[in-house]
């Protein structure tokens, strides 16, 4: 996809955040798994836009790897909005076209709200939301045409002004020129001292530029402040990524129970059983079966398998087609070929399970010498019985069979019983004498 170039998008993330009693940046905390300001960055990113530059604090680094591969700058004293971004100023010097302005820490907001926003014909546009409770939002006041006059923040605002219930989103959109123009002529003439961009209206305005706004849903427009209002956001994009997949065909039994990754990618005729957990990169073709309490991160499983419940499916794990994740099973970082089973209380890691092999309970793949990781190859039509560990490097041959209570260190052959256990003894009696000399029955 080609890029717009009469678009730039400016990402304001220098906040320090104190009210998440964090040391982490507060862009950075995570709403369906992802940092908030990646989805700010996506958001813009599906606009396509010339260059998308974040401001940063100087205290901060880790935000600047959020954004990137886009260009971050820092603002290196924190004087407000506006002087945010100016800081911007010198990464899109020689461009033309509008500049958007977000905030790292609205997750919420749609592409197609931004897009929008951007499309306005007047040189300056801004979101506005209605919400339940205005609070200490700034305040939007309209001309008698219908356009923006001015913002007033709440800490500057009368009692007359704070009644009314038009607020400011923050989110705005600028022709370039006009954008650095008006930025100059802010001044600090406030209760905190601090450079304004909401002051950018009542300027633009005396210089006879019309100022538009569209009016988006308060829920999208949310800032994100506290662990609180993090929670809120976090129950918002939830509800949107499970009605998102249900209208693309996949049923959930119970949807308020099931939770989601922001890139979870799940297809059509999936049914999905409550308390079901999604990390990031996981893929699920057409036709499984997830059961509840069942956890997935990192892996992809294919069309017609079964997990849990009570499954754990852990990074760099491929389920095959048709195969069978059962009870308590965990599975690390390993290939679980077509119409393979590990049904029942097993570990597997580090492995390969050929097609249509069977797993019997309690076995475990010893993956981990204490120093280093080691793969186990097990090949297709193989039984492993029960109580089986096999000690890795291993490699089991196609349609052997592994004896139950076995402690497998050396490789298999195809077509081979397998039987390393100590010799079952039977003393006769000795239950009874056992019995006798404590006393017992």
């Amino acid at each position: 996809m080609s890029k717009t170039a009469s678009l730039a998008c400016i990402i304001l993330a220098a906040g320090q955040g104190t009210r998440m009693r964090s040391t982490k940046a507060k862009v950075l905390h995570e709403v369906a798994g992802f940092p908030m300001i990646a989805h700010v960055r996506h958001a813009c990113e599906a606009l396509v836009p010339y260059k998308i530059v974040g401001v940063i604090g100087p205290d901060a680094p880790e935000v600047g790897e959020a954004i990137a591969p886009h260009a971050s700058v820092i603002q290196a004293q924190r004087k407000g909005t506006a002087h945010a971004v100016l800081a911007a100023k010198d990464e899109l010097r020689g461009f033309k076209g509008r500049v958007l302005i977000v905030y790292g820490d609205t997750p919420l907001l749609r592409p197609e709200t931004l897009s929008a926003l951007v499309g306005q014909s007047a040189p300056v546009s801004v979101l506005t939301f209605k919400p339940e409770d205005p609070a200490q939002y700034g305040r939007v006041f309209l001309s008698n045409e219908g356009l923006v006059d001015s913002i007033v923040e709440y800490a500057d605002a009368n009692e007359q002004q704070r009644a009314n219930n038009l607020c400011n989103a923050g989110v705005m959109a600028f022709d370039s020129d006009v954008l650095w123009n008006v930025l100059a002529e802010i001044k600090p003439h406030n209760a905190k001292g601090e450079f304004y961009l909401t002051d950018a209206i009542a300027i633009a305005r005396a210089q006879g530029l019309a100022c538009a706004y569209i009016t988006g849903d308060a829920e999208e427009v949310l800032g994100i402040n506290s662990r609180v209002e993090l929670s809120v956001a976090e129950g918002i994009m939830q509800k949107r990524l499970r009605h998102s997949l249900m209208e693309q065909g996949v049923t959930l039994k119970n949807p308020d129970t099931v939770q989601l990754c922001a890139d979870t990618r799940i297809a059509a005729d999936v049914t999905i059983h409550p308390y079901v957990v999604f990390g990031p990169s996981v893929v699920v073709d057409e036709g499984v079966e997830l059961f509840s309490f069942s956890h997935l991160e990192g892996v992809r499983v294919k069309k017609g398998a079964r997990i849990g419940p009570y499954a754990r499916l852990r990074p760099g794990t491929i389920i095959g087609e048709g195969a069978h994740i059962g009870n308590f099973v965990e599975v690390k970082k390993s290939n679980i070929e077509s119409a393979a089973k590990i049904n029942h209380l097993s570990y597997v890691g580090d492995t390969r399970v050929g097609a249509r092999t069977n797993i019997g309970a309690g076995t475990i793949t010893c993956n981990y010498d204490g120093f280093h990781k080691h793969h186990t190859d097990i090949g297709a039509d193989v039984f492993v019985g029960s109580d089986t560990a096999l000690v890795a490097p291993v490699k089991i041959g196609d349609r052997a069979n592994i004896a139950a209570g076995s402690t497998i260190t050396e490789n298999v052959p195809e077509d081979s019983l397998a039987i390393a256990r100590n010799k079952q003894i039977n003393k006769d009696g000795w239950a009874k004498r056992f019995r006798d000399k404590k006393g017992g029955k």
